[in-house]
């Protein structure tokens, strides 16, 4: 499937708006479907439930506001956490909501998801790439990958209670490509150590549509760089639309045409860990 969506550069100052006008839209369609879908009803994101996507959006939500208070006050920040360690505290984090009634949660993540937004909302041209905010997991970011963060984390997880309800639906076209370079970042930084031992391969990224393109990524055990151009020469090439390529990376379906070495491609579609 392609789409009529182009790639927008949200770190540009110019396309804040672009980007805050996508986040309230996805973040509507995931509060819809809190109302929606079974409180304690599965859904495509491992064991969580219903309540525990809200409460994920609850815990990630807070957890920004701290750190941008803290940034803001000039505190001292301890050493990030890493990524290999995140997926196990984000379930612990999203879990511990549990006690909370379907009200009281959707309240209070409504309450501080209005705090986030009326930061973003402030952040003015020299803050929005400039102004850096220690991630708890992956130290000092721009403030603007907090509001990409958003997007993600309300995208994914909407598309996660679909799955839950028997709805195969892709993300939104806009969600997609403009999540196509952070997904890429995923690439570059997730990868599992045990799955990529002696593994030295370039593969090939094709995503179709307007809003998509071509990339080769290099891959020599952990270590992994990509760069934008033609596939020629790459071992194997995976061809996506732009949802099936934000969905693998994020491990929720094995999308993507393969085209080369079968082997080389089923390691390729092994070689992260989940965050």
């Amino acid at each position: 499937m392609t789409t009529d969506t182009k790639r927008v550069n949200v770190g540009e100052f110019s396309n804040k708006g672009f980007l805050l006008d996508l986040d309230r839209a996805e973040r509507a369609e995931f509060y819809k479907l809190l109302e929606e879908a079974p409180w304690e009803g599965k859904t495509a994101s491992g064991h969580w439930q219903v309540r525990d996507l809200c409460g994920h959006m609850i815990d990630v939500t807070e957890g920004y506001l701290e750190r941008f208070a803290l940034a803001r006050a000039g505190k001292d920040f301890p050493a990030p956490l890493g990524l290999p360690i995140m997926a196990s505290k984000l379930d612990e984090g999203a879990t511990r909501f549990r006690s909370l009634s379907k009200a009281e949660a959707i309240a209070r993540l409504k309450t501080a998801s209005d705090k986030m937004f009326d930061i973003f909302d402030a952040l003015d041209e020299k803050s929005w790439s400039g102004e850096i905010v220690p991630h708890t997991f992956m130290g000092p970011l721009p403030a603007y990958f907090y509001a990409a963060f958003q997007l993600l984390d309300y995208s994914i997880h909407s598309w996660d209670a679909k799955a839950g309800l028997g709805r195969d639906e892709p993300l939104s076209d806009a969600a997609a490509v403009t999540l196509i370079p952070f997904m890429l970042i995923v690439i570059q930084y997730t990868v599992d150590a045990q799955h990529a031992a002696d593994l030295k391969t370039r593969f090939g990224i094709e995503i179709t549509g307007p809003g998509g393109g071509s990339w080769c990524v290099d891959v020599d055990g952990t270590s992994v760089a990509y760069a934008e151009g033609p596939t020629e020469g790459c071992a194997t090439v995976f061809t996506f639309s732009p949802s099936e390529f934000a969905l693998s990376t994020y491990q929720r379906m094995r999308g993507g045409a393969v085209a080369g070495d079968p082997a080389i491609a089923e390691r390729v579609r092994n070689l992260l860990f989940k965050i």
